[in-house]
């Protein structure tokens, strides 16, 4: 794992001191240049923080330093979803520069195109460990940070509900997220931590801006998400509305 060690702001390590009190943290995982940078974007208007986890260090410091000028305090670390120790290590060390994590937001999947026959149990199992396994981890290293009032959310996928035959990985997976994403829910509760999934009913367009599946229309429907009444909190949230799940 590396960080954005040239610009102290970026660099967790070199400001032991954190954001400045009163300022939320947002945590992004599996941030690229789709969805998870318009995730990061999305927080940044709304005047949070931004921490940036993902496996392309040139994609993070690109959009670090464009949150940066923008005003943003972010950082970045490099990291695999599927190690979980350096994903861990990420995430707690993003927790500690901020000193808290008001959202965990995970995006990771992974899309392997191959006839189900001929998929294999291996290849079945290290997909769900980086859209299912990789949730669990950066929970789990996320909880210390996070207070009453934390929201985790996560993306989903009409796939869940609606698998191919030719990608079947991808369903197992998102279906697995769901399922976990309510397991997470219903643990953190009593700590006054909610937890949600937006399940996406199409497919992502980032070419068209006026698309409801555009990258950052989708992540419009995800910062909605963590901001919902609580009293009528839902931990699966279709997109677009009219759509189900």
């Amino acid at each position: 794992m590396s960080d954005a060690a040239s610009n102290p702001a970026s660099d967790p390590a070199s400001n032991p001191t954190g954001t400045p009190a009163g300022n939320p943290v947002v945590v992004v995982v599996g941030v690229g240049p789709g969805v998870g940078a318009s995730v990061a974007r999305r927080y940044a208007r709304a005047a949070y923080d931004v921490g940036l986890v993902g496996r392309d260090q040139a994609t993070l410091t690109h959009l670090g330093q464009e949150l940066q000028t923008d005003g943003t305090t972010a950082g970045w670390c490099d990291a695999e979803v599927t190690d979980p120790a350096a994903l861990a290590e990420a995430v707690e060390q993003l927790g500690s520069h901020g000193g808290r994590i008001d959202v965990l937001h995970f995006n990771p999947s992974a899309f392997r195109g191959k006839d189900l026959m001929e998929l294999t149990v291996p290849e079945l199992l290290a997909d769900v460990a980086l859209g299912v396994g990789g949730l669990l981890t950066a929970a789990q290293a996320a909880r210390p940070f996070m207070g009453s009032g934390a929201r985790i959310t996560a993306t989903g996928s009409a796939a869940a509900d609606r698998p191919s035959a030719d990608a079947a990985t991808l369903g197992v997976q998102k279906a697995g997220l769901r399922n976990l994403v309510r397991s997470l829910d219903r643990a953190l509760r009593p700590a006054g931590i909610r937890a949600a999934s937006v399940t996406v009913n199409g497919v992502l367009r980032p070419a068209d801006p006026s698309s409801p599946f555009h990258p950052d229309q989708v992540a419009e429907a995800l910062f909605a998400a963590a901001h919902q009444d609580e009293t009528a909190w839902r931990t699966e949230v279709a997109y677009p509305a009219a759509a189900s799940p």
